[in-house]
């Protein structure tokens, strides 16, 4: 029987059966990563960024498809985390502007809704590279519009089909892809999209939203759920400190126990979380293989009857807080928003003046949403934001279209960048004087980054195997080692030149501090006539973070 055409309740289990297949492959989108650090996080933001817009969508399958796909998209526009979650919410923006009013659509319609995605996707972008997420919109694009398929199950599948292939030639076009034997991980997450979309209109599927989240049932969540259809009601989580316990084996041993399971194993360290009714079995068998650690258990359907009742006195609350903390500050000229992890890195950003730190950085991306609550918490007429990471840029630039409040987004790529631009900044001088001034300095730092691979590849034609250490250069690998200070001694070298005045070191969580002190004073030694500063960042991923000045 041919689907002619698609109604608002087809739409929605399309879409969300789409967000439920990228949440259970986003690892393996993030594992086609080109970079062999541990940032790799493109599938989890595609993933986060479209299960944040059907949440939008989860009660409105009666409703037409133009309704639902404008909810889709500010749903995506709000909670766009990293350039590919903030490329995928565009293109469900150009969907939406291309379905507006409509109740029901054909192929034909159907077709044009992911044209006009994939040029709103392009739109957004400054500098359109092909081999990307890009060229899969494209493709799909393209193969939709060129099909004569009138059913809509064979018209996606020639366009799944295609976008496949091209996907495919993606290391053709790329050659970093080509070097490190992957194809494109954005495309990759795109495909994954359009799959599911498939999927549910082969199956003829009813697909509900998952909750397969590592944390408790998130607000939207837990309010759009009865207490009847919460059947495991204690979330509980641990970690189990042993090097013998199996992951696999332990989880084949609690499997029966409850859902939304996670068993993570890395080194001596047994992450695990389930939805169970019986908390106690679970740590006893638990216990039995070794010492347990971070014990959290939280009765849910407790928390969901609290959060019906207090969901509008804490959102009152928080606005009252606001409006409290604004009412007894005289507001600022300017404000200051950062993005940064480690404690260290914290304090050092709030006494060069800024406001507000967002946590995240490195795997964890903060959404358009969160950076504009961080922006609206600043008492200030004017809110300059240093994102401090390249993946964070996007979603800061979509955060300045949806407010009426002044943000001035300093495209800082690193903490390095960020303190510098900070050091530019004078609260004496107008607006543009600043942002210009701030832009500038980002060019005065060269920064370096210090990691492991978390796989074997070859990158800058160097020969990499997973565990090795990493020096970075302004985003390039440039020395490979297994000893991290010989690495991050060779690294600085490679960077020092006549002019250079200042070497600031900050180090992280993982280093030791002895060692961190020997090799302070092991460059102080050797480079006399420049001033060196170490800081204890507390950043987790990255051992070092440099820069030269």
């Amino acid at each position: 029987m041919n689907l002619l055409k698609i109604n608002g309740e087809t739409f929605h289990n399309m879409l969300v059966n789409a967000s439920n297949s990228l949440e259970e492959q986003k690892e393996f989108v993030n594992s086609l990563n080109v970079f062999p650090v541990p940032d790799g996080d493109t599938g989890t933001n595609m993933s986060m960024t479209l299960k944040g817009a059907v949440e939008e969508i989860r009660d409105m399958k009666a409703e037409g498809v133009g309704a639902i796909s404008k909810a889709l998209a500010k749903g995506a526009l709000m909670g766009a985390r990293g350039n590919s979650g903030v490329i995928l919410s565009q293109i469900l923006r150009g969907m939406a502007r291309s379905l507006e009013g409509k109740v029901e659509i054909n192929a034909e319609e159907f077709a044009d809704s992911l044209m006009e995605g994939s040029k709103s996707a392009y739109k957004a972008v400054m500098r359109p590279t092909e081999g990307t997420i890009l060229t899969i919109t494209r493709a799909a694009g393209d193969s939709a519009k060129k099909s004569e398929q009138q059913d809509i199950v064979k018209l996606m599948e020639e366009v799944c089909e295609h976008s496949r292939n091209v996907l495919n030639r993606t290391p053709e076009m790329l050659p970093v892809l080509k070097k490190a034997k992957v194809v494109d991980s954005g495309g990759m997450g795109y495909l994954v999209v359009l799959n599911g979309m498939l999927d549910a209109l082969k199956g003829n599927m009813k697909a509900e939203v998952k909750d397969v989240s590592p944390s408790s049932l998130d607000n939207n969540a837990a309010k759009a759920l009865n207490l009847e259809e919460i059947k495991f009601g204690y979330c509980t989580e641990f970690i189990i400190l042993s090097a013998e316990c199996n992951s696999e084996t332990f989880r084949n041993e609690i499997e029966e126990l409850g859902d939304s399971l996670i068993v993570v194993g890395y080194d001596d360290v047994i992450k695990t979380h389930i939805h169970t009714n019986d908390p106690g079995m679970v740590l006893s068998k638990a216990v039995t293989h070794g010492e347990l650690s971070k014990i959290k258990i939280e009765n849910m359907r407790e928390q969901h009857r609290h959060l019906l009742v207090d969901d509008k006195s804490v959102a009152s609350a928080k606005e009252a807080e606001i409006e409290e903390q604004y009412h007894d500050e005289e507001t600022k000229k300017y404000g200051i928003v950062s993005v940064a992890m480690g404690e260290g890195i914290f304090n050092i950003l709030k006494d060069l003046g800024v406001d507000k730190v967002i946590e995240g950085g490195q795997t964890m991306n903060p959404s358009t949403q969160d950076i504009l609550e961080a922006v609206n918490e600043v008492n200030a007429e004017t809110v300059f934001v240093l994102p401090n990471n390249k993946n964070i840029v996007m979603a800061a630039n979509q955060a300045v279209e949806l407010t009426e409040k002044e943000i001035v987004v300093i495209p800082s790529k690193s903490i390095p960048q960020g303190i510098t631009a900070l050091t530019a900044f004078n609260t004496d001088l107008d607006t543009e004087t600043n942002k210009n001034s701030m832009i500038d300095a980002l060019g005065t730092v060269n920064t370096l980054q210090v990691t492991y691979a978390v796989r074997d590849t070859e990158a800058e034609g160097k020969q990499i195997k997973e565990g090795d250490i990493l020096g970075i250069a302004e985003g390039k690998i440039t020395e490979v080692g297994t000893d991290l200070y010989d690495v991050t001694e060779k690294l600085i070298e490679d960077c020092i030149n006549e002019d250079s005045e200042l070497i600031t070191v900050i180090y992280g969580k993982d280093c030791n501090e002895t060692d961190v002190e020997n090799f302070n004073k092991k460059l102080e030694g050797k480079y006399k006539d420049i001033d060196v500063q170490f800081y204890n960042g507390g950043q987790p991923l990255y051992y070092f973070i440099a820069s030269i000045e």
